[in-house]
């Protein structure tokens, strides 16, 4: 038995020992776990998770429509674009990222629907069937019209790189339901612009990080590869993590407080206990054919579905990205790509929606729906839309959110929000007070000072709080 109290030069290398871990478990959870250099430095701050008063919602499902929507297609109808349609007047001469033409009328046909008659447009006819569970913001706006900045800004808070992801804070506010898999998870079947600096946590500890699946293939083993050792069974592989452990204790208390060593260790036995339910959570087939066939065939239709059983296991924070790149960024042929891609959305969201529902979830679990800005009511190309953060479309649902209802408007062509208008802080703020975190007392220092998701800004939108 090998002494523990004798000097760590004498011990067993720990890269040995890892690497003798062999590509199973135990190597997943090491590589997973890669921390921000900025972890290293940062001082760790004392806090216990859980709320700072009663919430609303206990879980978030983030489905995001990368690239940015055009919200005039869906939300936000303009009949002022037909009447002005070709022409520049001066509301619709603001500066986007791009040279733009005259104003470009959608030709997509909207409706009033449910009992509240909010408008939605032809494109979604399965959304448009929960329109009174939805609060629909058309009222948001930015700080940048180019995809990185504005992608760090709705999922970290700013545009600068260096700042720990929404997802991160809200794991740090309040901790996982489910030791069993990780708290925050990403799907997205392929790679974002960006990709994982947008669920990353910064200065946070690593262990706040979100855990990124590409979920391109359904089958368990290749969204999770390397989650099985072949070669040790359970007991043997419990017996090197206790020894890991304890050659990391000894390691630890030689040195400071190391929070990357920490994290690591916290992933590895993750990915330790993976095994038991990891397998089960991330198998589609156990699903009825009911169900399937509700939310329809495709990769974003696996990913709601996939969202839907990682809430109901105690997952705290599960983001659905549509898909590889920047699917919708349409800057030409935008009235031929916005069809298809709104009926792959548009199934498997009201599907979603309706089984929280009658799972009795809806209620606690908040859904978010939107991109990292709209797009213009301008054309570019002739037949395109530009990148627009002045004005547009996000919507809510669950969670504490008043359904049925819209909040906030943009000028009569849609370019900008000029009523109750809604910053990403407040967008932010408001997503923390429904999950029962004041975002004002939510902070973590570094660097001499203390950060906050909504750094010094943000308000609480309590007009859309239920």
């Amino acid at each position: 038995m090998m002494n523990l109290t004798q000097p760590h030069s004498d011990l067993l290398d720990r890269r040995r020992l890892l690497q003798r871990l062999g590509s199973g478990v135990g190597m997943l959870g090491a590589t997973t776990a890669v921390a921000s250099p900025l972890s290293a430095t940062s001082a760790e701050s004392t806090h216990l998770a859980g709320p700072h008063f009663p919430a609303k919602a206990k879980r978030v499902i983030h489905l995001f429509m990368n690239g940015g929507p055009y919200q005039g297609d869906l939300f936000d109808p303009k009949p002022a674009l037909e009447r002005y349609a070709g022409t520049k007047p001066a509301g619709a001469d603001l500066l986007t990222e791009r040279p733009t033409g005259g104003l470009l009328p959608s030709p997509f046909k909207f409706r009033q629907h449910g009992e509240s008659g909010l408008p939605v447009s032809e494109l979604l006819p399965h959304l448009s069937q929960h329109v009174d569970d939805i609060c629909v913001i058309n009222s948001l706006h930015a700080d940048n019209p180019n995809h990185g900045p504005a992608l760090l800004q709705m999922n970290n808070g700013t545009i600068t790189p260096t700042r720990p992801s929404m997802g991160a804070w809200f794991l740090y506010g309040l901790g996982t339901e489910n030791p069993n898999l990780p708290g925050y998870l990403v799907l997205c079947p392929g790679r974002p612009v960006r990709f994982s600096i947008l669920w990353n946590s910064a200065f946070l500890p690593s262990k706040y990080q979100g855990t990124y699946i590409n979920h391109s293939t359904i089958d368990p083993e290749k969204m999770l590869p390397h989650l099985r050792n072949t070669r040790w069974d359970h007991a043997t592989q419990r017996e090197q993590l206790d020894l890991l452990e304890q050659l990391n204790n000894v390691h630890v208390t030689a040195r400071k407080d190391d929070s990357v060593l920490r994290a690591r260790s916290e992933a590895i036995e993750t990915a330790y206990r993976m095994q038991f339910e990891a397998s089960d959570a991330f198998d589609l087939n156990r699903e009825s054919k009911h169900t399937r066939e509700a939310y329809g065939a495709g990769e974003f239709a696996n990913g709601c579905l996939l969202a839907r059983r990682m809430v109901e296991r105690g997952v705290r924070f599960v983001q659905v990205y549509y898909g590889n790149g920047q699917p919708w960024d349409t800057h030409s042929g935008h009235n031929n790509t916005v069809p298809k891609l709104c009926k792959n959305i548009d199934q498997p969201i009201a599907a979603l929606i309706a089984d929280l529902k009658q799972r009795g979830m809806l209620e606690d679990t908040l859904i978010v729906w939107g991109g990292e800005f709209g797009r213009t009511p301008v054309s570019e190309n002739g037949n395109g839309r530009d990148h627009n953060h002045h004005g547009f479309t996000m919507w809510m649902a669950g969670g504490g959110v008043k359904g049925g209802m819209s909040y906030g408007e943009t000028d009569d062509f849609g370019f900008k929000a000029v009523i109750d208008k809604v910053h990403i802080h407040d967008l932010h703020a408001t997503m923390l007070h429904l999950l029962g975190l004041d975002h004002k007392r939510l902070t973590y220092r570094h660097a001499g000072r203390d950060f906050r998701l909504t750094d010094v800004h943000g308000r609480v939108v309590h007009e859309i709080i239920s």
